[in-house]
């Protein structure tokens, strides 16, 4: 048995060797916290969490670090923008993301530090980079001097002749341009902190690199986060960590986006689907199949159309558990083991798509053993199915889902009254012709039809309206 994960740094699958024997270390760059979070970021909490189940199955004692952001350029220009405080924005957006990871069944993490509780560790890094000459002070601001470190960029595998730093207002006093900031200096109405190098708020690279030392030390096993965070964010988290001493992590994964039209699902673009407002509209259960099913390496590109296959494939997972469970007329406990097929996938980079292929067979074969009136092969079935979606955090059975299939209920039935609501629009819209021409018994005969089907038909100076009546 070998677990094997597609490595950035390396750009190939590798096999994962643990630093400790038995032990899994995972640091996840989690939210910033500057508004609710839409499907996009939540996909990578989904990732990692089916990555942290498989590490478990296996065996491993994972320690899962998932990071909050809590101060940033975003969270201060939005708390002047709302005339607001900024712990606030951070606080009500931080409860926001933990009810997105909550609601559709993520593991809540080992740790989850928050930037702002970390100054001292951020300060105790920039002393120690400025003492070794990869650090320098200028204007109150701190910043790092990236041809100090000759590792720099290896990552993204970009050309530090070509490089183009991404630069915040009042970074002065750069030595060179590519230097990026782990320390901004004080500007009125901002929230900052006493340093040696004058009052300031960290730079959002140095935040990551201070937290995994904390928590994770010298150095750890996995790195992950969302594709877009590999430059600059991961490049700058390495030269600060290495170049203060520090191993940093052994292996770099990271997730791909949510695509809506071609284009990264963000704010900023105004094409985000907040998990908030989805799961008024879709199960919570069905959203989790739906992001956490495709490779996590594959773009997932949003569509209601694939929101409704995503719920049609796992309508017929879950009819099949719910069809057997009554068979046997008792809960049939997940078995102690997944298939082999299945394991395979799973340690071969997460192989998602194709375990979900093993599931869908053992689903198929339980419902021919249903349909052959075989009692003990469905029951079989439906352990082994039951043991693979619970790797996946799928299993419709888990009390995490408990109420879920109310929860769908409730959305079937908004969804079906707004169909029948169309519908009986155009039917009384045929009424108000009929009465229009003063073909008053086409009128009374289509309202005495809807009254049998159960519908009260009532005139109102603004139009015919509809309700049920009593049953």
């Amino acid at each position: 048995m070998t677990i094997r994960l597609y490595d950035t740094s390396a750009r190939q699958i590798r096999d994962f060797v643990p630093l400790t024997p038995g032990c899994v270390s995972i640091y996840l760059c989690g939210a910033t916290v500057q508004s609710a979070p839409h499907i996009g970021h939540i996909r990578s909490g989904l990732n990692f969490d089916i990555m942290r189940r498989w590490f478990e199955y296996r065996g491993y004692e994972v320690t899962f670090v998932r990071n909050v952001t809590d101060i940033d350029d975003k969270i201060i220009a939005k708390a002047e923008l709302q005339g607001r405080p900024w712990w606030a924005i951070g606080y009500d957006n931080e409860r926001a993301f933990n009810a997105g990871y909550d609601v559709l069944g993520c593991l809540a993490p080992t740790y989850e530090p928050r930037a702002t509780g970390h100054i001292t560790e951020m300060v105790e890094m920039m002393r120690g980079l400025i003492e070794r000459g990869h650090a320098y002070e200028a204007d109150g601001n701190v910043y790092f001097d990236v041809r100090s470190f000759p590792g720099y960029l290896e990552l993204s595998n970009q050309d530090l002749d070509d490089l183009r730093q991404p630069s915040g207002e009042g970074e002065t006093g750069k030595r060179d341009q590519r230097d990026f900031a782990m320390w901004k200096a004080e500007k009125p109405g901002e929230p900052s902190w006493e340093t040696p190098w004058g009052r300031g708020r960290p730079g959002w690279h140095l935040e990551c690199s201070a937290m995994a030392h904390k928590y994770l030390g010298a150095a750890f096993d996995i790195h992950g986060g969302g594709l877009d965070l590999v430059f600059p964010h991961h490049e700058n988290e390495i030269a600060q960590a290495k170049a203060f001493g520090d191993d940093f992590a052994s292996y770099w994964v990271h997730n791909a986006w949510v695509t809506m039209s071609g284009e990264k699902m963000s704010k900023s673009l105004g094409n985000s689907v907040l998990v908030s407002e989805m799961v008024k509209h879709w199960r919570p259960i069905v959203l989790r199949y739906y992001l956490g099913t495709p490779h996590y390496r594959s773009m997932i590109e949003y569509s209601e159309e694939a929101l409704r296959e995503a719920e049609s494939a796992f309508a017929r997972i879950e009819g099949f558990v719910q069809r057997v469970t009554e068979k046997a007329g008792k809960a049939v406990a997940p078995a102690t083991e997944v298939p082999p097929a299945f394991a395979e996938a799973m340690d071969d980079d997460l192989g998602v798509p194709q375990a979900l292929a093993i599931v869908h067979t053992a689903v198929r074969q339980g419902n021919s053993a249903l349909a052959a009136d075989d009692k003990e092969a469905a029951v079989a079935r439906l352990a082994e199915v039951r043991a693979m979606l619970g790797v996946l955090g799928l299993d419709p059975l888990d009390p995490h889902w408990a109420g879920d299939a109310d929860r769908g209920e409730a959305v079937f039935n908004k969804s079906v009254h707004g169909v029948v609501d169309t519908l009986v629009r155009l039917v009384l819209q045929q009424r108000e012709a009929a009465r229009a021409r003063k073909d008053w018994g086409t009128a009374d005969a289509i309202r005495d039809q809807l009254n049998q089907s159960g519908l009260v038909i009532e005139d109102s100076p603004d139009g015919p309206r509809w309700t049920l009546g009593p049953r």
